[in-house]
Formats: C-alpha cells, structure tokens, sequence
C-alpha cells in the first residue's frame, strides 16, 4: 500500500472561526494537525465546517457556483476567519463575503488589495460526494478541476483564469450583438442593424473581433500551456492512485482533448498562433451562432480505463475510485510543492465499501491535518481515530 512520506513540513490550520456563515450565527473551533471527525446527522452543519475551509482555501464553494448561499439567511455579509500554521509560523487569514458586492480580505489583521491575494496561503484538498461529477458529469467539471489545480500551485493563475473569462465574456456579447446584426441586416431592419453595431463599439464588428481574437488567444495560450503541463504531470499520479484503489481494475488514463488539434506542444507562443488560427477558421459559424467555438472552455479532460471511457462504462466502485485517485493525485502534486495540504473529506466514507473505505484511510491516514465528517462515528475508519466534534442544531461541541 503506498504512503506519503513524513519528512516535508506540515501545514495545518489551528483555529476556525465564522460568523452568518451558511447555518452558523457564530462559531469558533480550536483544530489540531492529525485527524479530526465531525459527527452528526445529515442536515446539522457538518459540512458547512469544511466548505468554509474550501473557501479560504479557493475562495469558491464545491457545493454552488456563487456566494449567496454561503451567508446565513438575514444576515448581509458572512466572515470566515482561519489561523494556519507552517512550521512555527502563524497567519490569520479573514475573508469577509459580501454578495452582489466585492468581497474584501485581511492578512494579519491588515486588509489586502485584491482577496485572491491570499489565495495559497491555505492548501486544501477536498473530497466529496460531488466528486463523482468529475468522472459522470459534464467537461465543465473536469475543467474546474485542473484549473482549482492550477490555482492551489500557482496562486497567479488566478487571475489567469479571470482574464481568460473576462475576455471570453466580452467577445461572446460581441458575437451576439454580430450576430443579431446579421439577423437584422437579413430582414431589413437597418436601423436594428445600426444600433446592434453601435453597442458593440465599432461600426465593423469585424475589427473589433479581431482585437478580442488577439486577447482572447494570448490568455487562453497560457492556460492551455499550463493544463497540459499539468495533465502530464497527473497522468502517473493518477495511474498509481487509482491501482491502489482498485488493483483489480482496468488501468487508469488521462487525455487532454482541445476544441483544436494540438500535438504534444506546450510551447506558450505556439498554442497562441494555433489558437488565433483556430478562432479564424471558424469565424463564420461564431458569428451565426453568436458564442466562441474555441479555446480552453471547449475543452476536456479524457478519463480512460483501459480502452473504454470512464465516462458510460466504470461501475459506480470505479468511478469512486478514479474519483478518489484525481484527488489523491492532486495532493501528491500539492506535497511535492513543499508542505502538506489540508485533506478534507466529506462524507466519503459511507460512498465506499469496506475495501475501498480501507485503502483510502490507509493512504490519507500520514497526513499533516485529515478533516472528515461522518453521520455516525461508525463510518469513520479505525485507522484514522483522532480528535471529534459532535454536530447538532447548530451547536459543535469538542468530545472528550
């Protein structure tokens, strides 16, 4: 059974604090490294705990695609404040969550420019019964998880990542202002035809594509270059991981599949020349259908086992597994950084058989911090017995 190595300096948090956030009016928990269960029925707040890790950590929920649930209803903002420690270093980190509104950050008690300049500080990584959507689900899903990947190594792909959509969102509302123009100059509507034009800012939509084009191709060439290092580096991770879990499974895969052929190459300047190239040999079909039909948000993430996709054909032990082993995965890349991540997982344990269930505490079980909630202390594994919470009605008491 493969296990992580002790010797790199382990990273935990030791206090977490929230206040309006999701069930909580307030709370305040003292952690420590090793493992810690929260315990409760369904329903009680257990993973509201860990998302607001996740939060601090990514400054993105694994449950909803934006902030207004995660502030408790009535309240106007929520505030999730956690101290993480590096060897004996100490830093508090304070998030506060304001929807429709910017959110705001403070280090040490002294506000930050921008929130995501927290963003590494904290390293989780997460497993969950969301999971299984990364092998089930849609290409959306195994593209946020390499690029939450991309941002837990590299904290600047953040804003990476932001640009890209900026830039995304803008040239797709100027595809459909052509678009409606086009439709407009059809008819006859000249006047529609005009005024479509004007909102988009030019009076030749062409040339102003053509700017957006560039822009679009420099910041998708960047986060193209940077999946496809990743993947690399993932493919033996994966392999490994997901033979521990099921060594009696076909093996595992991985493929990076663009919306344009691209060899091998991750050269950053040349993935820029195939993108623009790409954005013009479909300019046509753009302009009638009104969205971008290339770039990294029209790619996906192949999960093969054996020859067959994942996707279709893996039981549901299978797909548990090469869930499992993405995860795992990324935590050895994260650990081969330097420094243990945070390893979250969230009612996992009652997902997966007895065997399953033991090869993956065996794993986890060396790390720095392991954070688990359970719906009863049963289904938390004898290998990974340390310090528990009991969750109930909103209250989270220490067992002794």
């Amino acid at each position: 059974m493969r296990a992580w190595p002790t010797n790199l300096p382990g990273v935990h948090v030791a206090n977490l604090s929230l206040t309006d956030f999701r069930s909580y009016d307030t709370v305040d928990l003292g952690l420590e490294p090793g493992v810690t269960a929260f315990v409760g029925p369904n329903g009680q707040g257990k993973t509201n705990l860990v998302e607001a890790l996740g939060y601090v950590a990514t400054q993105s929920s694994h449950r909803v695609a934006n902030d207004g649930p995660l502030v408790r209803q009535g309240a106007a903002r929520a505030i999730v404040r956690a101290v993480v420690v590096r060897e004996d270093r100490r830093a508090l980190i304070e998030l506060e969550i304001n929807p429709g509104k910017a959110n705001r950050a403070r280090l040490n008690r002294s506000p930050v420019s921008r929130p995501r300049d927290v963003v590494g500080l904290l390293r989780t990584v997460l497993f969950a019964p969301e999971d299984l959507a990364m092998v089930k689900g849609d290409p959306s899903e195994r593209r946020r998880y390499l690029d939450d990947l991309l941002v837990a190594r590299t904290p600047r792909f953040a804003g990476v990542r932001a640009d890209y959509d900026r830039v995304l969102k803008q040239r797709g509302a100027l595809l459909r202002t052509a678009a409606q123009a086009r439709r407009g100059g059809r008819s006859g509507r000249r006047a529609d035809n005009d005024a479509a034009f004007a909102a988009a800012g030019a009076g030749d939509p062409l040339s102003t594509l053509e700017v957006w084009d560039a822009h679009l191709a420099r910041h998708g060439a960047e986060l193209l270059a940077a999946r496809l290092e990743l993947v690399e580096a993932l493919r033996p991770l994966v392999a490994a991981s997901y033979a521990a879990l099921a060594p009696n499974s076909a093996p595992a895969a991985l493929e990076y599949r663009g919306s344009l052929s691209i060899e091998a190459e991750t050269d950053r300047a040349t993935l820029e020349e195939r993108l623009r190239a790409g954005l013009l040999e479909v300019r046509t079909s753009e302009i009638e259908r009104g969205v971008t039909l290339v770039g990294p948000h029209r790619d996906d993430l192949f999960l093969g086992l054996g020859e067959l996709p994942a996707r279709g054909y893996a039981s549901h032990g299978e797909s548990w597994s090469f869930a499992l082993a993405l995860r795992l995965a990324a935590y050895d890349l994260l650990r081969a950084d330097g420094g243990d991540p945070v390893l979250i997982l969230d009612d996992v344990f009652a997902e997966l058989d007895n065997q399953r269930r033991g090869r993956l505490a065996e794993i986890v079980a060396p790390a720095e911090q392991v954070l688990i909630t359970a719906a009863v202390a049963a289904d938390v594994p004898a290998e990974l017995v340390g310090a528990r919470f009991d969750v109930a009605e909103g209250s989270v008491q220490r067992v002794r």
